[in-house]
């Protein structure tokens, strides 16, 4: 027989804020419970180890008010750069969401289903790492999730170096519940639509068995950025209006002073004056203020482009139990999810550059359709829009053809058959997982190239001519059907996965049982994501990007937690895994002192590997980003040359990356201490600093050392020197090459703070109130002995997904009142001000006119705080209302005008740039 501690209870409020009876003392003539904490595969009789563990309860996600576990985990105070929000549509994993523990990338946070590993989405994020799709997880079905905020745990092999997301969902449920919610925008729009049924039949304890079946719909619809021009700055594309330059990244057209751009007019170039001229109409077109009558034609992606997506989902999660005697059980797991988004961009340009795997006819992989040698796009000499005589270049936006529009279709399947039982006092669990993500993706209005460039220039071809701007309501429609195509692409990710796992306690020692685990899995992960079709030699308007592979790992691994003496516990874990081309051993160790029944303290030290992806390794793996980064040739130390423009300085560099079968593992070495207090009852507060060292690193080169590189491919509008002689290579920096490398370290350090108080109020109910706040004392990453780019409180790294930024802290701050069958929950998130910089020591990353810091002389973004209020009121015993207001006194997001995740708004910020959003819903059992 066992009675918690008061640590216990402390410890357990503190690390896990879930059911309200955890943290009570359990009756003393209860029977020993134990359960197995995500991070170590001994069950305990106390959920607390030497590891810091966050717990999120099922009733916390019902209280957020938000719609997805994906939009909850983001709100985490450990959540940073490169997670991928839903309003990511651009991005090249568009359709998913992920979340990015202490900034290092969804692909270093291992996310678990009911402790298992689950099929990597079928794009890769960055066109390069693997990760799981959070949108998968049906919110309904979820009973709690368990963080491990400690980095890397040799429990689970790969993949955890930032720590591990253990999402457990429900295995026991009897009954029926029926819920349906709706929820709207302030601005009347972003209309979210939800209904889900969870059905259980069966008790374990008499029937002997449990079937329960979770099903959910959902609907959200789209909303552009231009839904939101009454909202300042959000969603706009042209910011002229705060002091910016007319040159930001979403603006196109005659943006550079004389430089054409691509332009919905269409302009030609003078074959003698060589200076671009502007066909007319632009009026017709653009919704821009122009800046001077008759100069070019200049418009902004806010016109077409989506803030948030379309999406159509259903998630589907059913569960068998049976026992088949009192020491044996079996179970099976059966998981369904499709989703479709669609998100729209931009008009097609005519002159792109694209990057593709090199060929006989292109034996760089690149073709400079606005001015590159034998690919240039010209109107051809008698063309009706052409006065000159002889073939001229022309640059166009075919607004004619209409917005790009990108659909992405997931169908996520998964599959858990296993027994779980007791035999000769081990405890064992072993199963069998498959599950696999097929993503269709359809890319509309992308050009076929070379039907555009005989239509433009070939008199021969029957397509000609191609009337473009005011004249393309003259052309046939059999043009289009020649001209305009949809990209596929059909990716595959595969899991196979045989494990096996058992614990039992071993002797006795002066503070308690020694217990040991041990296990073993196989894995296999197949992956197949080829490229938009057309894109294999640049026959349409966009890069190759695609990614192959197929490993097998082999792991084994044991653990022991011995409680040496009364109040010290000693653990220690280790794991072999065994791939194709390499092997890992990963230790963990850690010890927990328990001095006195209200205070303890805990540390670990582990470490972790990350082995190279497909898209990182494999021979046939290519993709093109793109990011944001000055040119060191147009404008050196911050100032735009003659002749360059303020784009220049914050300039959309694309860059190709290949995959390279010689890269090695990431390895990594994480540290925590920290203390656990119980200083009153009710109040559990706990402090834990923390340093990974991720070393090794799989990485592209840095896009701002890519631009410098003398092979990068420019336009071929150079400066013009003192001599009056043009600049060689100097012109508008269009792709560069930013190899696959490992590159040498990344070492983030800081503090994790929670506090949390529960209170009786008598006749007024009872009352919770916890804070969480994480502050990054560092985040450097060591690019070379000599190159090091330091992060925190900036808004670098922009190498990384949305390019979101570091910044020093993130706070949430709840508080939660119950009375009687009434109950108030509010949530306040804080997120820090960062420098307007893409490492620190840079020079400020924008300006306005005339030069100065942007967007303010201390080139600082400003922080941003919202509140979340949700309420629920339980009206029968049967029925629930509820209902809730995200950023409930409508704070804007502040402008940011580096991300390229959101336009002119941070993307980790959407809540401020959709507005004040209601909700209400019911739920009701039986």
């Amino acid at each position: 027989m066992i009675k918690k501690t008061a640590l216990a209870q402390a410890i357990t409020m503190a690390v896990a804020t879930m059911a309200v009876g955890m943290a009570h003392a359990q009756d003393a003539a209860a029977p020993i419970q134990r359960v197995e904490i995500t991070g170590s595969s001994i069950k305990r009789a106390q959920a607390e180890t030497a590891s810091p563990i966050q717990v999120i309860s099922k009733d916390d996600l019902q209280k957020s008010g938000k719609a997805t576990v994906a939009e909850y985990l983001q709100t985490l105070t450990a959540d940073g750069a490169g997670s991928l929000p839903t309003g990511f549509g651009n991005g090249f994993a568009a359709g998913s969401t992920a979340i990015s523990l202490r900034g290092l990338g969804a692909t270093s946070t291992l996310v678990l289903l009911n402790g298992r590993r689950m099929a990597p989405f079928a794009r890769a994020d960055d066109g390069q790492k693997t990760f799981t799709d959070l949108s998968t997880v049906p919110m309904e079905a979820v009973e709690r999730i368990e963080i491990l905020k400690d980095g890397a745990s040799s429990t689970y092999g790969a993949d955890a170096i930032a720590g591990v997301v253990n999402i457990i969902l429900r295995k026991d449920f009897t009954g029926t519940t029926i819920k349906a919610e709706y929820g709207q925008s302030r601005y009347s729009d972003n209309d979210q639509a939800k209904a889900s049924l969870t059905w259980g039949l069966g008790t374990l304890d008499n029937e002997g068995w449990n079937v329960l079946v979770n099903a959910e719909v959902y609907k959200s619809d789209e909303v552009m950025n231009k839904d939101r021009k009454d909202r300042a700055w959000i969603g706009k594309g042209d910011l002229r209006p705060w002091g910016y330059p007319l040159a930001t990244q979403f603006a196109a057209g005659d943006v550079r002073g004389g430089v054409a751009g691509a332009t919905p007019t269409g302009a030609i170039r003078n074959p003698t004056t060589l200076a671009y001229e502007y066909l007319p109409g632009c009026s017709t077109f653009s919704v821009s203020p122009q800046p001077v009558p008759a100069n070019g034609c200049v418009w902004h992606q806010d016109q077409f482009r989506s803030m948030q997506p379309d999406i159509d989902g259903v998630n589907l999660y059913t569960r068998g139990t049976l026992n088949i005697n009192q020491d044996l059980q079996a179970y099976a797991e059966a998981g369904y999810s499709k989703r479709d988004t669609h998100f729209t961009l931009v008009p097609p340009s005519i002159t792109p550059t694209v990057a593709f795997p090199p060929n006989a006819t292109y034996p760089t992989g690149v073709i400079n359709y606005g001015s590159g040698a034998g690919t240039t796009m010209v109107l051809g000499a008698t063309h009706p829009q052409n006065p000159y005589g002889v073939p001229v270049r022309v640059r166009y936006s075919a607004f004619d053809v209409g917005p790009s529009t990108r659909y992405a279709d997931n169908k996520f399947s998964r599959f858990v058959a296993g027994l779980r039982g007791n035999m000769a006092g081990w405890d064992f669990d072993t199963g069998i997982t498959h599950s696999q993500s097929e993503l269709e993706l359809r890319y509309t209005n992308m050009l076929n190239m070379a039907v555009v460039r005989d239509a433009l220039g070939n008199p021969a071809s029957p397509h000609f001519p191609y009337l473009i701007g005011a004249r393309a309501g003259e052309n046939p429609a059999s043009l289009y059907a020649a001209m305009v195509r949809t990209a596929t692409s059909n990716s595959t990710t595969k899991l196979d996965t045989i494990d096996f796992k058992a614990s039992r306690e071993l002797m006795e020692l002066q503070g308690g049982m020694l217990g040991l685990a041990v296990g073993a899995e196989y894995r296999r992960e197949r992956v197949d994501n080829p490229s938009l079709s057309g894109t294999q030699n640049g026959e349409i308007n966009a890069s190759y990007v695609a990614a192959r592979g197929d490993s097998k790992v082999k792991a084994v691994f044991v653990e022991v937690a011995a409680p040496i003496l009364k109040g010290v516990e000693l653990s220690a874990a280790a794991r072999y895994d065994k791939y194709d081309a390499f092997s890992s051993t990963t230790p963990k160790l850690g010890a927990k002192w328990t001095p006195t029944n209200t205070f303890a303290l805990r540390a670990t030290y582990s470490e972790g590997f990350r082995a190279p992806g497909p898209a990182e390794s494999g021979a046939d793996s290519q993709s093109t980003g793109t990011a944001t980064a000055r040119d060191p040739i147009r404008c050196p130390g911050g100032t735009p040359a003659p002749g360059a423009s303020s784009n220049d300085c914050a300039a959309s560099v694309a860059a190709v990356k290949i995959g390279d079968p010689n890269l090695q593992p990431e390895t990594s070495k994480g540290y925590t201490v920290g203390a656990v207090w119980d200083p009153i009852p009710g109040m559990s507060a706990s402090i834990d600093a923390w340093q990974i060292k991720r070393e090794n690193e799989i990485n592209p080169m840095p896009y701002n050392e890519a631009a410098a590189l003398p092979t990068a491919v420019r336009a071929d509008n150079n400066l013009i020197g003192a001599n009056g002689q043009p600049i060689p290579n100097s012109g508008t920096l269009l792709i560069s090459k930013a190899p696959y490398r490992n590159s040498s370290f990344t070492e983030i350090k800081g503090v994790d703070f929670d506090i949390r108080h529960r209170m009786s109020l008598g006749d007024y109910g009872r009352a919770t109130v916890g804070l969480t706040w994480t502050h990054i004392n560092s985040w450097m990453r060591a690019e070379s002995a000599t190159t090091r780019y330091e992060y925190a409180g900036t808004h670098g790294n922009c190498d990384t997904s949305n390019c979101a930024g570091t910044p020093k802290n993130k706070a949430s701050l709840s508080a939660s009142w119950d009375l009687g069958s009434f109950g108030l929950s509010t949530n306040v998130n804080y997120r820090d001000s960062m420098k307007n910089v893409q490492f620190e020591g840079d020079l400020c990353a924008s300006s306005l006119v005339g030069g100065a810091p942007a967007p303010n002389a201390e080139c600082k973004l400003a922080s941003f705080t919202t509140v979340d209020m949700s309420a629920r009121w339980n009206v029968t015993k049967q029925l629930q209302i509820y209902g809730s207001v995200n950023n409930l006194f409508d704070k804007i997001a502040p402008l940011d005008p580096l991300t390229y995740g959101g336009m002119s708004y941070n993307p980790m910020d959407a809540s401020g740039a959709i507005g004040r959003y209601f909700k209400i819903g019911a739920r009701y059992s039986f």
